[in-house]
């Protein structure tokens, strides 16, 4: 899906997906995990971030201490200066990328730090964690973003109706 299409997309269902989001908030199915779980491994069977990286272009992940000590040891930096050269604070005073995209991130669309990546770009997006309930505001966001979340959140209100 070409990023354009998927934000226009997106903002048609912008209504719509508030709706859905607020049903699952008020009255949360039993087996949810169950279903968005299913829903993630299937959608990732067809769909290869690599074609996208949306995601690294665009989104500012939370950059942890313990991050930011993986990150210096593998770039063979001190922490002050990785931190001076990488980083910045944001409004809730968390370390966050100075700007994007992301400064490992290569033309190709590969991570250059992949095996070492900060435990946000580890963990996006979202749709395969435990307790999912407790993140539906973050999918919902993420749907004008992440091609395979936007086609998780279609296929789930097809499976929960």
């Amino acid at each position: 899906m070409d990023l354009l299409k998927l934000q226009e997309q997106a903002k048609q269902k912008k209504i719509e997906n508030a709706k859905f989001f607020k049903k699952l908030k008020t009255k949360k199915p039993k087996n949810l995990d169950n279903v968005v779980h299913d829903l993630h491994n299937k959608t990732f069977e067809k769909i290869n971030c690599l074609d996208c990286a949306n995601c690294c272009k665009t989104l500012g992940p939370l950059i942890t201490e313990k991050d930011i000590k993986t990150l210096s040891k593998y770039l063979k930096i001190k922490e002050v200066y990785f931190i001076e050269q990488y980083l910045s604070i944001d409004e809730d005073s968390d370390y966050v990328f100075k700007k994007m995209p992301c400064p490992f991130l290569l033309d190709n669309n590969y991570c250059s730090v992949y095996q070492y990546r900060p435990k946000a770009c580890r963990e996006y997006p979202h749709t395969d964690r435990k307790k999912i309930y407790q993140l539906l505001n973050i999918t919902e966001k993420n749907c004008s973003i992440c091609p395979a979340v936007f086609q998780i959140v279609e296929e789930l209100k097809i499976n929960c109706k």
